[in-house]
């Protein structure tokens, strides 16, 4: 393994980042409604989880997902269980004023980030097809303590940052303006993506 191989990587790593997904809209509006300080311990929880699919991708659980398909079922339900869970406190209280000091605590939306990429078990199945692409099979165990260390430093700038983005004034006021409709989409959203993860 090289340097190059790490520079695809990162490359791969920052485009999954910033496409539209479960965790980027669940941090996006935990941070809008409830302030950077519960944004950042969202993104943490996300970081933390992001990694560790990655180390169980260079640890073979995908090979594990494929010989017991019925483990990965029960995983992608609980995803898209939460999934929906998510769409419908989103929708049931996109008229609600925000409240930031009535939000979760930073112990919670630590642990939602969690659970928010714990329900994607795809993502395993993406860091695994990846590493396949682009790294040599022989991989040490110094290379793959290595590839989850730099994800968890690429993870650590990039999620603090866009929560760091999303909670500057102009961009929350914007979002108070429009909160109900936004939220509403947002809702659909992560609803057709517990429908995509379960199918």
């Amino acid at each position: 393994m090289d340097a190059a191989h790490l520079i695809a990587f990162n490359l791969t790593l920052l485009a999954a980042i910033a496409s539209p997904g479960p965790s980027l809209l669940y941090s996006i509006r935990t941070t809008l409604v409830h302030g950077r300080r519960t944004g950042l311990a969202t993104a943490m929880g996300l970081v933390v989880m992001a990694v560790l699919w990655t180390v169980a991708a260079l640890l073979g659980l995908d090979a594990l997902f494929r010989l017991f398909p019925a483990l990965f079922l029960a995983l992608k339900l609980f995803g898209a269980a939460y999934l929906i869970r998510l769409a419908w406190q989103t929708w049931k209280h996109a008229a609600d004023p925000v409240s930031p000091a009535g939000g979760p605590s930073t112990r919670s939306a630590f642990l939602n980030g969690l659970l928010v990429n714990l329900g994607n078990p795809k993502s395993v199945l993406f860091a695994a097809a990846v590493i396949v692409v682009i790294f040599p099979p022989d991989l040490s165990a110094a290379d793959k303590a290595l590839i989850a260390l730099n994800q968890f430093v690429v993870e650590l700038v990039v999620q603090p940052a866009i929560v760091l983005v999303m909670s500057s004034g102009a961009v929350a006021r914007r979002y108070l303006a429009l909160k109900p409709r936004i939220d509403r989409i947002t809702a659909g959203v992560l609803g057709l993506l517990a429908v995509k993860v379960a199918a």
